[in-house]
């Protein structure tokens, strides 16, 4: 997406809404009697919008086609009532005005020339195909013998991580085989192929090429978006998600456009507009939200935080997959960074003083509002890809004290027992 800005304009451009998958919505900082022309697509047409009173204006494209470009036109004519209110002092002011600012407007612009902006998108980056990627023994191997997929998925993952969990939950319940590799949580050497340096990292082998898939939340809307329309290929479905870098307070950052939104015609959905608005709230819910209340709860004191690393390498296996140097290493290095990290972000999400009356406090929301469906599920008697999200959070500290206290103190264990059994239903599942 391009926009050709003047100086001093300012766009903030917000992917998604709960209209429709092409919604595009921007706010732009307009002055009275702006004009903004926005160019549809490859189209030659043009809208048009006047700024009469109001200083901040919201324009929400609904379209099938992408925006190319928007032009802002400044126009500095007065209104009727402004011109009649001219005068000499207005004549005299403008002189000194144009004096002083000729002066301080050029040492401003070389402040804003070395001044880094906080607003403006700059890279859209798409996760391309590779040719190769160094050969890894998996660690385990989950096969279905009922799976229909078509896709060879290699998942990069730590075993207890929340966002790989996701990802296996999702993989689990829809029966798609895949293999496994284990990554160090602290050397990462089996990702050092990757420009993404987190996980879960999904690479699917798509002919002669690799395609990996990142994040959790768009590695499950792409997959969806495949299984609904297996025609169209996973490249393409990957094209839908593009990586845009921007600059926030001076450093740079990465987000994945999209990755709420399934990808498929209006026709296809067989859900309403306010189902889909409601799952994808709960799934956004659940990555800004609830997974913050689970590091602060896990490792809130340091004899916590080692029994978690003990129980993450018993359900990890890193007693066979890692040297014991690496793997001591992992548990004591690793508890105790967390432990101190735990409580910076007890501070930074703003968690109760007891962090776990946090937890309590949002997973007594998700319990409410599935028991407000009136039925076992948010999805209705099937799970939806929220409650796929949840429960593959939660499960990632399902051996720890802190999950043995939530589900003592608050209502969303019976939820929790019946995700469980669905998951884990699958038949003739091998695990090698």
């Amino acid at each position: 997406m391009h926009a050709n800005l003047k100086k001093n304009d300012h766009i903030h451009i917000f992917i998604g809404s709960k209209t429709s998958t092409a919604n595009r919505e921007m706010h732009a900082n307009l002055k009275k009697n702006d004009h903004i022309h926005i160019f549809i697509g490859s189209k030659t047409s043009i809208y048009t919008l006047d700024c009469h009173d109001r200083h901040w204006w919201k324009i929400q494209i609904q379209t099938q086609t992408t925006v190319r470009s928007i032009c802002f036109e400044k126009h500095i004519t007065n209104s009727g009532a402004e011109r009649v209110n001219e005068s000499t002092n207005y004549l005299k002011l403008s002189v000194i005005g144009v004096s002083v600012g000729a002066v301080a407007g050029t040492g401003y612009s070389l402040y804003k020339l070395n001044k880094t902006t906080t607003h403006i998108l700059n890279e859209e980056i798409f996760i391309s195909p590779i040719d190769n990627i160094p050969e890894s023994i998996p660690s385990r191997q989950i096969l279905y013998d009922a799976d229909q997929s078509n896709l060879k998925l290699t998942l990069y993952q730590y075993q207890t991580c929340p966002f790989c969990c996701k990802v296996r939950a999702f993989l689990d319940y829809y029966g798609i085989s895949y293999d496994i590799i284990e990554v160090d949580p602290v050397l990462r050497q089996s990702i050092k192929w990757s420009t993404y340096k987190k996980v879960p990292i999904l690479v699917a082998n798509v002919g002669d090429s690799y395609q990996p898939l990142n994040d959790s939340s768009m590695i499950i809307s792409a997959l969806t978006s495949y299984m609904q329309d297996p025609k169209t290929s996973l490249t393409d479905i990957v094209k839908c998600y593009p990586l845009i870098s921007f600059v926030d307070n001076g450093s740079k950052k990465c987000d994945i456009m999209n990755k709420y939104f399934i990808m498929q015609h209006e026709e296809q959905s067989l859900r309403s507009k306010a189902e889909l608005d409601e799952e994808r709230k709960w799934r956004k819910w659940a990555d800004d939200v609830l997974v913050h209340t689970l590091s602060p709860n896990v490792y809130r004191t340091r004899t916590e935080a080692y029994q978690a690393f003990n129980w993450f390498s018993q359900t990890g296996d890193w007693e066979k997959l890692f040297p014991n140097w690496e793997r001591y290493m992992m548990i004591y290095v690793g508890a105790n960074a967390m432990w101190l990290i735990g409580k910076r972000l007890k501070t930074k999400y703003n968690l109760k003083e007891d962090v776990r009356l946090s937890l309590y406090e949002e997973c007594d929301k998700w319990a409410k509002a599935v028991k407000n469906t009136g039925r076992p599920f948010l999805g209705g008697m099937k799970p939806n890809l929220a409650d796929l999200s949840v429960y593959g959070i939660l499960s990632s500290i399902e051996g720890c004290d802190a999950f043995k206290d939530l589900l003592s103190h608050s209502n969303i264990g019976g939820w929790y027992v019946e995700m469980k059994n669905v998951v884990n239903s699958r038949k003739n599942m091998q695990i090698t």
